[in-house]
């Protein structure tokens, strides 16, 4: 007898589906949040999407938001939710999307939601993260919108 077995075409890595609900409930609001902006009053210039790939296809990272700038087809900023076990990898792969340059980054945030804690990086800050929420790409301070 014949028996089939799936094979999928290809595997993605989309850790989005089994993230925690407090990580999905942190994206939730600041996409709600950033799309205010950007929809109804119009004071920020990019799109707030989230767990969106950085390209069309196959094994593209999907930050947790990004914001994309629709005239240059183009993510201008980046932000990762994580917690204190995974505030560092989240970090270093904020700074090399960013500084490797193939996408467009300005600027990238890590926000851990267990301390409350925001680092911003800005493409050229040389590896070095700031201690910050407010976005000089966009003239916004996002912590406000996590309270």
């Amino acid at each position: 007898m014949y028996e089939q077995k799936y094979n999928p075409p290809f595997l993605v890595h989309d850790d989005g589906t089994n993230s925690p609900y407090d990580h999905q409930r942190i994206i939730s609001k600041l996409t709600f949040e950033l799309g205010l902006l950007y929809y109804h009053k119009q004071t920020i210039p990019f799109i707030p999407l989230p767990k969106t790939p950085l390209d069309e296809g196959p094994g593209y990272p999907a930050p947790d938001v990004i914001l994309f700038d629709e005239k240059v087809e183009q993510t201008r900023v980046i932000i990762e939710v994580c917690t204190n076990r995974s505030a560092r990898t989240d970090l270093r792969k904020v700074i090399r999307l960013i500084e490797e340059g193939d996408y467009g980054f300005l600027e990238g945030f890590v926000y851990n939601y267990k301390t409350y804690e925001w680092l911003r990086y800005r493409k050229g800050d040389g590896g070095a993260a700031t201690a910050s929420s407010f976005s000089e790409v966009m003239g916004v301070d996002l912590g406000p919108m996590l309270q």
